[in-house]
């Protein structure tokens, strides 16, 4: 193994510590993971909610919401259709809760048995035969035109709340919420259904407020050396729609020759500090010129004392989003940073619901794979942090039965334990099971139908054993076929519910993408695609999508459904696109890549610490890896259930006693190291918890003696 720990910049790491208040080693990690620019920094040393896109910048939201507020207030009945996996589940969980707090009749279907994925047509009847009249689709949606346009001939609407990737003509919705899309105007693109999903519920409670599509306009007026700098922006849903910039020398110009008047002319105007902008107006255009404005400054204050009895000026300084620019903020962005702290906390728009709610994101996201990057760290992080100081009805059920109760629960804990468990139920084909048991309000049934799903992952669990004896074989032998690049694995025996777990597995065992078919009853198979190594699926599906009955997902993970006539060709067409296949990656195989070199008095429990501020840890953000030297082994135990293949060890750490495991490397010890030797180290930091205390432990990646040992 190379262990490669890249060299960076120390005058940028000194700059970053300068810059954002945080420490060196911190910003050494930053730097070596190319984390250098303040918007991305953000991310990882903030985990405030306040720093969250605005759902106002979809270019659709004002109209999605609108029409869900129109359903309740002419009393329609609305269908929220979601999907059978984890993302699709909490997002159905999710809205469901939101619409029927306001009192929106709300049913909810989830695609059960061998149902299609996505919003059918029979579904769309259904609901038109129950008086429906709007139907909004999480989770999925984005694909299904045919389905869209019988609504549409039914006289039901559509709202569309999706994240998979768009085809090229959408469906007529009403409103389409979804970052993937080029013109969706958010500027994150990555959100998982249920992210999006939250959106929305984000703005529909901002839309109850007064404030809901008012024209607001921030004003500020400062000394500009001999003349005076006047500047507004106009705000609405505490987005920035636009802004002017004036500067003018008293005397000089009356401010009908300003681009003020047609600018501020019927907006509610705001500034901070009235008497100082009163006077520094009048001395510009005269005192026969008024403006009516409302003074901000007293109010904010009352709401956030410690700014209280600052300037803009000071203002702008205290601001802690403005460190984390690429250019320096003005004044008015100063003001604009903190009038929308100020509307959030005065109607409580972040709140204990919210974090609850948060719980039921981070559960998705980290379930979909969604890179941890920009605003899911603090989506998830939120979310991690409101399980463990209070689980939501229905996963504490659910916890409590994996043994999870009490325990501090990490991104570890949710992707091998709890996401596998709802996951299971939409695997096995009852989905509707986990969306009751997040959904329930007596705490009996949600006893009885935790019980469900541990059985229902139990039967997952064994249908996974069986099909892995079917499916290894058929991919070991499809690999050669189809260059190196590709395995296919497709029985009648596979289960339709664990073609996505086996597709997993076989990429994780061959290093290839891999596709999983089962056989359905219809003469349809259904299938399943993950890729590895870097790998864009979508150069695999896209010319194979005149065969698919439907297809989509991600660039990582993705499936389709097509009839059993068309099989053969698309074994064809694979055939040939997997000779094309290249792997970005490739050339880094077999690298460790080191986040840093930790010495000796660094090795003491407040690295746990630094690790913690690096979670969550998952996709696109690896846990942290240290290298140390001269490590001495104190003890090795060989361990293992069946097989004696791992390792646990204790080093030396300074004045601590660090265990260690270390997997699969059994043989290597007294050929490679032993007992008493001082060996350089690479490995990831755990945590063991022991009498209410967290203990580090090291998982050990590579072990070797010092050159010339």
């Amino acid at each position: 193994m190379i262990w490669n720990k890249k060299d960076i910049n120390r005058t940028l790491v000194k700059d970053m510590v300068r810059r954002f208040e945080c420490d060196a080693l911190t910003a050494s990690i930053l730097a070596r993971r190319n984390i250098i620019d303040g918007p991305d920094i953000l991310y990882f040393l903030e985990d405030d909610l306040r720093y969250l896109h605005n759902p106002f910048l979809f270019k659709d939201m004002e109209d999605a919401v609108d029409r869900v507020l129109q359903a309740r207030e002419e009393g329609e009945k609305v269908l929220i259709f979601g999907d059978r996996d984890v993302d699709g589940i909490t997002s159905t969980s999710l809205l469901h809760r939101a619409l029927t707090d306001i009192g929106i009749d709300t049913d909810w279907r989830v695609p059960s048995g061998n149902d299609p994925y996505g919003l059918t047509i029979a579904a769309v009847e259904t609901h038109a035969e129950n008086s429906g009249t709007l139907i909004i689709t999480v989770d999925n949606g984005i694909s299904c035109r045919d389905a869209v346009a019988r609504a549409n001939e039914l006289g039901i609407d559509v709202v569309v709340l999706d994240h998979h990737n768009p085809p090229d003509v959408l469906p007529d919705a009403v409103a389409i919420i979804n970052p993937k899309m080029e013109d969706s105007g958010y500027p994150f693109r990555d959100l998982a259904g249920c992210a999006v999903v939250w959106k929305f519920i984000t703005a529909l409670r901002f839309a109850q407020t007064e404030l809901y599509k008012q024209q607001i306009c921030l004003l500020n007026v400062r000394p500009a050396n001999e003349s005076y700098l006047i500047e507004a922006i106009k705000v609405v849903n505490m987005t920035e729609q636009t802004r002017i910039s004036e500067t003018v020398v008293p005397g000089m110009v009356s401010i009908s020759q300003t681009r003020l008047v047609p600018f501020l002319q019927d907006q509610q105007i705001f500034v901070w500090d009235a008497p100082l902008q009163q006077k520094q107006l009048a001395t510009i255009f005269g005192k026969g010129v008024e403006f009516n404005f409302h003074d901000l400054a007293p109010e904010i204050s009352r709401s956030i004392p410690a700014i209280r009895n600052m300037s803009l000026l000071r203002l702008k300084d205290f601001s802690r989003i403005g460190r984390y620019r690429d250019k320096p903020i003005s004044e008015l962005d100063g003001f604009f940073n903190i009038f929308v702290t100020f509307i959030q906390r005065r109607n409580e728009l972040f709140g204990d619901r919210e974090k609850q709610e948060l719980q039921l994101v981070a559960l998705g996201t980290l379930a979909d794979l969604m890179p941890l990057e920009n605003e899911n760290r603090i989506l998830v992080r939120q979310g991690l942090a409101a399980i463990n100081e209070s689980p939501r009805p229905g996963l504490a059920e659910l916890m409590a039965r994996q043994n999870l109760s009490g325990k501090k629960i990490g991104t570890g804990d949710i992707a091998w334990l709890i996401s596998p468990a709802i996951n299971a139920t939409g695997r096995m084909g009852s989905p509707e099971v986990a969306v009751s048991l997040l959904l329930s309000e007596n705490q009996g049934e949600r006893n009885k139908l935790s019980e469900e799903v541990i059985r229902l992952n139990n039967d997952r669990k064994q249908l996974g054993t069986d099909a892995w004896g079917i499916a290894e074989p058929l991919a070991r032998e499809s690999l050669e076929k189809h260059h190196g690049n590709l395995v296919i694995a497709a029985d009648p025996r596979i289960h339709r519910g664990i073609t996505g777990i086996m597709a997993n597995r076989l990429t994780n065992c061959f290093q290839v993408p891999a596709v999983v078919l089962s056989f359905m009853e219809d003469e349809t198979l259904v299938g399943s695609m993950r890729s590895a190594r870097g790998y864009n699926l979508q150069n695999l599906l896209e010319p194979c999508a005149d065969l698919f009955i439907d297809h989509g997902g991600h660039t990582f993970a993705a499936g389709f459904s097509i009839h059993k006539k068309n099989l053969d060709e698309l074994y064809d067409r694979f055939l040939r696109l997997s000779a094309d296949i290249q792997f970005p990656d490739s050339e880094n195989g077999g690298e460790v890549m080191i986040d840093a070199e930790l010495p000796h008095e660094y090795l003491t429990p407040s690295i746990l610490d630094l690790t913690d501020r690096f979670e969550p840890y998952g996709e696109g953000n690896d846990p942290l890896t240290f290298l140390a030297r001269n490590m001495k082994i104190l003890a090795a135990d060989i361990m293992g259930k069946t097989e004696k293949l791992h390792l646990k060890l204790t080093f030396a750490c300074g004045t601590y006693k660090w265990p260690a495991v270390y997997w699969k490397a059994a043989e290597r010890l007294n050929r490679d190291f032993a007992v008493g030797d001082a060996v350089d180290t690479v490995f990831t930091v755990g945590r063991n918890s022991f009498n209410g205390s967290d203990i580090p432990q090291l998982i050990l990646q590579d072990v070797q003696k010092p050159a010339g040992a």
